[in-house]
């Protein structure tokens, strides 16, 4: 061993610096070259997630066929009861990742996935049905959370953006293939199997999981792995998450925003979530949500802009098909191929220009305001149109929205993970993507709420009287405008058409919002380095231990560490 003097530490970060400072407090690792075992564990998580986002854009473009089939009423619960589920199963997701494993929690989601699906796929009433999306909807969380947890495990979060911008791809790919497929499907009586066809995806991705997902397990026993799982903080913030969702499903649609139906529940809600947080900071063992480290202006905006996002993408997701096919008299298959394919095409590819512009730049605060931008022209847009606008504006607004959507599907990492210690990563995620389905319940309930009440007061009366269920059926009257003579159909069209421009009013309003909370997001250091904790096992190279430098005087070694590696490793 050479006899020239160690290289002394760095001085510690001053008491006044951000979290990031400390979080950058670990190993600088050398650059690793990808193997053969990282990329097919990548193959795996993309078609896990491929066919979560699969489910979410194929229910919209197939609901109207559904909710005619089976009589439905209350059609805005086949998305929120799935959307109520995976906000309830998400922060328990976390929870489960660092309990029993990656594996183990991604396996458990698949397997619930598919149980929901074969339900939804044989439901022979609207109740069947909301059941299978509810039970889907609780594996469906974990199959949207497990890939950001895996791909944080084993890829630095300054590297992570080409990832993420892989990943959107998987979600356009979805978004292309599920609209033509459910399309297709629903126009001809073949509904069902849009539910069915998931049972072989997740066959596949399960095989490809249990193959290639080769990570450490915590090896504690049974007793101690449920001691951390929190259960009183799951039960508390499922109770509280249930009572907002029904309470925001039945506003304005089933009942009054201010009638008890709608305010006692939503009190509930906020007093079990008042709970919870006192619960989490203060008695909680193991934290199910880190709210301790909410000590960054950043982090917290980089969370509301996940939120919004997800509730602005899936207002368009889901009430865009409605403009196509009620306004523009397009069938189920054209609305969610040729007539979406504006957003469908730039979501993916915009959303890896975006991540690769953050991995370049080493700056997301840019990016993410550039998504802002994108999001308010095209929404802006959105709500000119009318019921003669050409196909070619449409498909060119749809594109400047995708672009927006990209970004922030991409980028919003970001800003929420650079503040927080890696070790942090997988709670952080759980939460990020509880936020993010939260705001998926938000986005069908509130829109539905909208275009109910616009249509209440902007459809013939002629029409509304011949539904048997007046406005609440709204997907149900779509199949049969094209059908009714002039000028009654173009009386209802125009209805639709003006409905709708009130949602997209309404959603521009929650992005103008979001865009100026950008004023509260700093540049924070992004980290260099992963959680060695969940090293992929196949592709994790030994140590060296002249490549880890000691980055600051608090470093704490590991357990089963010595004195003797200490001095080797310096």
């Amino acid at each position: 061993m050479s006899s020239s003097p160690s290289p002394s530490p760095p001085p510690p970060p001053p008491k006044s610096a951000p979290l990031a400072a400390e979080a950058e407090a670990g190993p600088t690792r050398v650059k690793q070259k990808r193997g053969k075992a990282f990329w097919l564990l990548f193959l795996s998580l993309a078609v896990s997630l491929y066919q979560a986002a699969f489910e979410l854009c194929a229910v919209g473009i197939g609901l109207p066929s559904i909710a005619e089939e089976l009589k439905a009423v209350d059609f805005v619960w086949v998305g929120s009861a799935y959307a109520i589920a995976a906000s309830c199963a998400l922060p328990m997701t976390g929870s489960l990742a660092q309990t029993f494993g990656r594996r183990a929690a991604t396996v458990t989601s698949l397997l619930i996935f598919a149980v929901g699906s074969a339900i939804c796929g044989a439901a022979q009433n609207m109740n069947m049905l909301i059941a299978g999306r509810a039970i889907q909807g609780w594996g469906g969380g974990g199959i949207l959370s497990m890939p950001q947890i895996i791909l944080s495990d084993l890829v630095s979060l300054r590297e992570r953006g080409t990832y993420n911008g892989i990943l959107a791809v998987t979600w356009s790919v979805a978004i292309i293939t599920s609209s033509a497929i459910a399309g297709a499907l629903s126009d001809a009586g073949q509904w069902r199997w849009i539910f069915y066809l998931n049972i072989p995806i997740t066959g596949v991705a399960i095989l490809l999981v249990l193959k290639y997902l080769k990570m450490n397990v915590p090896q504690d026993s049974l007793k101690e792995k449920f001691k951390k799982m929190d259960i009183l903080g799951n039960l508390i913030i499922i109770g509280s998450t249930c009572s907002c969702c029904i309470a925001l499903t039945w506003a304005g649609v089933k009942f009054d925003w201010g009638s008890p139906q709608v305010l006692v529940p939503l009190c509930i809600s906020l007093a079990a979530f008042i709970v919870f947080v006192f619960y989490e900071l203060k008695i909680a063992t193991t934290p199910l949500i880190p709210f301790h480290l909410l000590t960054s202006g950043t982090c917290i905006v980089g969370y509301l802009t996940n939120f919004l996002n997800s509730l602005i993408t899936m207002a368009g997701v889901y009430y865009f098909p409605v403009y196509l096919q009620a306004c523009k008299g397009q069938s189920a298959s054209r609305a969610g191929g040729e007539g979406w394919l504006g957003f469908s095409l730039t979501v993916g590819p915009w959303g890896i220009v975006a991540g690769v512009s953050v991995a370049l730049l080493k700056r997301y605060v840019p990016t993410v305001l550039s998504g802002w931008i994108f999001i308010l022209i095209g929404l802006g847009l959105w709500s000119t149109l009318k019921v003669d606008t050409p196909t070619a504006t449409i498909g060119g607004y749809q594109a400047l929205y995708g672009f927006g959507i990209g970004t922030l599907y991409t980028c919003t990492f970001f800003p929420v993970l650079a503040p927080l210690p890696v070790s942090a990563n997988a709670r952080a995620l759980a939460f990020f993507n509880f936020l993010r389905a939260f705001g998926q319940v938000w986005g069908v309930t509130v829109g539905a709420s909208v275009l109910q009440n616009q249509l209440l007061k902007k459809l013939p009366q002629a029409f509304v009287s011949e539904l048997p269920h007046g406005v609440q059926v709204a997907y149900t009257a779509i199949p049969h405008i094209s059908s009714l003579p002039e000028p009654l159909r173009t009386e209802v069209r125009v209805a639709f058409a003006e409905s709708l421009r009130i949602v997209w009013l309404v959603i521009l309003a929650l992005a103008i919002f979001g865009t100026l909370c950008m004023a509260f997001m700093r540049e924070v250091p992004m980290h260099t380095y992963t959680d060695d904790d969940w090293a992929l096992l196949e592709d994790s190279p030994p140590r060296a231990p002249e490549r880890v430098e000691m980055m600051s005087v608090d470093y704490k070694p590991k357990s089963g560490t010595t004195s003797a590696d200490v001095e080797a490793l310096k």
